[in-house]
């Protein structure tokens, strides 16, 4: 399995992925997960599966599963994907030093 490796540029279709995360709205929050900074990694492998490597704001978030299908059908939109595999992790810890200045400007945010 991967580990997160926020260091390694994007290949052109884990981009493509990443683009279309961005669909995905966080119905409480009204943000995309990208933007709020939730996911911390894409691996697609040669053979077309993408692992999706995220967090959630909390532990306890009561829209984790509905997420997650929202993520999966996004990630399957994406030409050459096949296969979606999420895996949700609690280190690094999310903090809002991690969402986009868009987001923070949507929930109004400052610093």
């Amino acid at each position: 399995m991967a580990e997160i490796d926020t260091g390694t540029e994007f290949s052109a279709i884990e981009q493509r992925v990443m683009e279309a995360l961005e669909d995905v709205i966080d119905p409480e929050l009204g943000v995309d997960m990208v933007n709020l900074g939730l996911i911390y990694d894409i691996n697609v492998d040669s053979t077309g599966k993408c692992l999706v490597i995220m967090t959630l704001t909390t532990m306890g978030c009561p829209l984790g599963n509905l997420l997650s299908n929202q993520i999966m059908q996004a990630v399957l939109t994406v030409s050459g994907i096949n296969d979606c595999e999420i895996k949700l992790v609690w280190q690094p810890t999310w903090s809002v030093s991690r969402m986009s200045r868009f987001a923070k400007v949507a929930l109004g945010i400052h610093g």
